[in-house]
């Protein structure tokens, strides 16, 4: 089965399943995928399902009833995990949640949301939250949601690093001479790939000058936020490259390109060839 057929099974099969903890359930029905795979699918459908209804599950309306229903749990002495049940409820989030009914609880005399600054403060370090149910509320919906929230975006982070450096290790195994960012960085680029090749390399019989690595899985939206934001630029500055979705791709990604040359693949290519090595 191809990687378009796989993807749009899993994502089918998102529909039909709750909106938290689906991974196991979708690891039983695709057991030739990866849990990493697995995972950048269920991000990548969460993150457009709150593009189209973050704004009208966040209207000051919806937010006042959620924090009704919050402040009314906590009086009949609930068990915790209230927002998390509320978040099953409504759809929104945890964290995205957690962060409306804050909001709500520090809001202004003149009813206006308080400092964005203040909010994440306190999203970052629940412990400085004023209310002890709302700050172990918060705790728990940080806990639970693996696309949002301070520990989701260092999760990320860190995988994205972690490919870095792998790549980086494989480039130096290789014996291929190469740049990092924070080298371009020094040298007074803005914009940079993760890998300028100090001699082009050749893969497939195709000449290419720079690599971008990302730990995720390549769909043709995400594929195309990133030529918009990144790649087409490199390809400006640096010509043809490669992209390494880790956790695989889509097929025909490289047909959207406009006769830019970008190639996609899902590993470092072991079939590279040196350029020095025919001078």
């Amino acid at each position: 089965m191809s990687n378009q057929n796989k993807y749009s099974r899993t994502r089918d099969s998102l529909y039909k399943l709750p909106f938290r903890n689906r991974i196991q359930s979708l690891q039983k029905l695709f057991p030739e995928l990866s849990v990493d795979t697995l995972k950048c699918v269920v991000a990548q459908e969460c993150q457009k399902r709150m593009k189209g209804s973050h704004g009208r599950l966040t209207t000051s309306e919806t937010v006042e009833v959620m924090y009704k229903k919050f402040t009314n749990s906590i009086l009949m002495n609930e068990e915790p995990g209230i927002l998390l049940r509320l978040s099953d409820e409504v759809g929104l989030t945890p964290a995205l949640l957690a962060r409306s009914i804050i909001e709500r609880h520090y809001q202004r005399d003149d009813k206006s949301k308080p400092a964005k600054l203040l909010v994440s403060t306190l999203m970052k370090n629940t412990a400085l939250i004023d209310n002890r149910d709302l700050a172990f509320e918060t705790y728990l919906c940080l806990l639970e949601d693996e696309e949002y929230g301070p520990i989701a975006e260092a999760t990320k982070q860190s995988k994205g690093y972690e490919y870095e450096i792998y790549l980086r290790m494989e480039l130096e195994n290789c014996k291929v001479s190469f740049l990092h960012e924070d080298h371009l960085r020094m040298r007074g680029y803005d914009k940079t790939p993760d890998i300028k090749l100090e001699i082009p390399v050749a893969i497939d019989g195709q000449v290419i000058n720079w690599i971008e690595s990302k730990a995720l899985f390549g769909d043709e939206e995400v594929h195309r936020g990133y030529l918009k934001d990144q790649l087409y630029s490199y390809w400006n500055r640096f010509g043809p490259g490669l992209v390494i979705y880790w956790f695989g791709y889509v097929e025909d990604l490289e047909k959207i390109h406009q006769n830019r040359i970008i190639l996609i693949r899902d590993t470092l290519p072991t079939n590279m060839v040196l350029m020095d090595q025919h001078l």
